[in-house]
């Protein structure tokens, strides 16, 4: 299965045998990424940096993958103090930084903006989230986290908040559709996903259902995957406010759950998972971040073809 030069742009393009292969390499690579043995795999590679929107797990995984792999990291820093700053497009950006750079990480708040990366760029463009588009690197940790602390065949999951703006969940939706996943959708009727994505979704025979409340939604399925009302995708911050609130997970609305339901989330969180959840054996989350970083190393590794 050949990855090198490949880029990442979104998961509608990954068969669940490419998915596969990308989950079995994350395992090599897990002691690893803990810094229990080292690794000069990725050693005289550089990775090229360029976030235009604030991250800290995304942009800091994927340089932690890098170093561990005993790779170089340059990044773009603030885009205030770049030539972006002065007018410069994202293709020239592009152009000149696959000069510097083997593999290039891109975050970007234009859906879309990843993939027309991709069109100038002689190297690998990892998308790192395109505005409410894709977000791969994202959905492949977050099915190595399942797989890890579940299991992916035959799962009943279901995704909570913003079904609407949140690239996670698109992207999460289309990978399990190779895995015969019952999917339940909860979100307040002004974030419910879009029609397309679940007429896609029922397209590919996946058993999907829709509801605004989270109890008793949850009390049947495997994994609860919460995500942030995005404050950034509202047009209108009147309409943020008439959501902000309106889905969160407390002790108490998990009386009634499987004893081995877990909960992730992309993070950051802000009110919608209270803090006294941490404590219960549910809490996944600061697990599934950890987790970037092996997902990481292993894209990193096969796009720059020093695995296969």
């Amino acid at each position: 299965m050949k990855f090198k030069d490949h880029h990442i742009i979104s998961m509608t393009s990954f068969s669940r045998d490419m998915i596969d292969h990308i989950l079995q390499t994350a395992e090599k690579m897990e002691e690893i990424a803990r810094g229990k043995r080292r690794s000069d795999l990725l050693k005289g590679k550089i990775l090229g940096v360029l976030f235009f929107e604030p991250s800290t797990r995304t942009r800091m995984s994927f340089e932690t993958a890098m170093l561990r792999l005993g790779g170089d990291v340059l990044n773009l820093g603030s885009v205030d103090a770049s030539s972006i700053a002065k007018g410069e497009t994202l293709a020239d950006t592009i152009r000149v930084i696959d000069g510097y750079a083997d593999s290039i990480v891109l975050r970007h708040p234009k859906e879309g903006a990843a993939h027309l990366a991709a069109e100038f760029s002689s190297v690998p463009i990892l998308n790192a989230g395109d505005g409410a588009g894709h977000h791969p690197t994202q959905t492949l940790l977050d099915l190595y986290t399942i797989k890890r602390e579940s299991h992916l065949d035959g799962l009943k999951i279901a995704l909570a908040g913003d079904l609407k703006y949140g690239r996670t969940v698109h992207s999460l939706c289309y990978a399990l559709s190779h895995y015969g996943a019952d999917i339940k959708l909860i979100s307040p009727d002004e974030l419910r996903m879009p029609k397309e994505i679940i007429n896609d979704l029922k397209s590919r025979g996946v058993h999907v259902t829709e509801t605004d409340a989270i109890d008793p939604a949850i009390n049947d399925v495997d994994v609860l995957y919460m995500t942030r009302i995005q404050k950034e995708r509202f047009p209108d911050p009147a309409e943020y406010q008439k959501v902000a609130n309106k889905l969160m997970i407390s002790v108490e609305t998990l009386e009634n759950v499987k004893p081995e339901l877990k909960i992730m989330h992309p993070l950051p969180r802000v009110n919608e998972i209270k803090p006294e959840v941490d404590a219960t054996p549910h809490a996944c989350y600061f697990k599934q971040a950890f987790y970037g970083v092996p997902v990481r190393m292993a894209l990193l590794a096969l796009v720059l073809g020093v695995i296969e």
